[in-house]
């Protein structure tokens, strides 16, 4: 299962929650009569949407069965999920960013980084954190710093300015260390 959204809070009296999506595909996502899942428990139970409107960079939605505010409160932070196999296809060169994590950072000269074991995004825009050596290094998920990602050979190289592989490295320059 894929998260694709989190309920932030609800909406109104009727049982609406606002929805932070974690997708580029709200529309099909969030479509009525589209099913999420959710963690319940042990296992997992269907929500089906009812209705739903975009506003902003967010959902508004209604789940069949959710009518009072009181029963949304109970989804305030629930993470909405889906079967990984329902995913929407991608084009050449797509890719979605949690299938970054796990692949292999290296330099174009091929020099060894680590690897990624976080992805975060923002507004400045995504960065890979990359386990290097114990420390994580944040790269800009931009072409100009990751000109080849290869997510099915799980390989990432990297073309970073001097000194960004040396931030919160232990013992590299640019590292504070708390006085001894």
């Amino acid at each position: 299962m894929v998260q694709v959204g989190l309920v932030v809070r609800p909406h109104g009296l009727r049982g609406q929650v606002v929805i932070a999506p974690d997708t580029d595909f709200g529309d099909q996502r969030f479509a009525v009569g589209a099913q999420v899942w959710r963690q319940s428990g042990p296992g997992l139970s269907a929500l089906t949407v009812a209705h739903s409107h975009p506003q902003g960079d967010r959902w508004v939605v209604a789940f069949e069965g959710v009518t009072a505010v009181e029963a949304a409160e109970g989804l305030r932070g629930v993470e909405l999920r889906i079967p990984e196999d329902a995913r929407m296809p991608l084009g050449p060169d797509e890719y979605y960013l949690y299938d970054l994590v796990g692949c292999q950072v290296r330099t174009g000269a091929g020099v060894e980084v680590g690897r990624v074991k976080a992805v975060y995004t923002g507004a400045g825009g995504a960065l890979l954190g990359v386990d290097r050596n114990g420390a994580e290094v944040l790269v800009p998920l931009v072409k100009a710093m990751c000109p080849e990602i290869d997510v099915v050979g799980r390989r990432i190289v990297v073309d970073p300015p001097e000194g960004l592989l040396d931030v919160n490295v232990p013992g590299r320059p640019g590292q504070e260390r708390e006085a001894e």
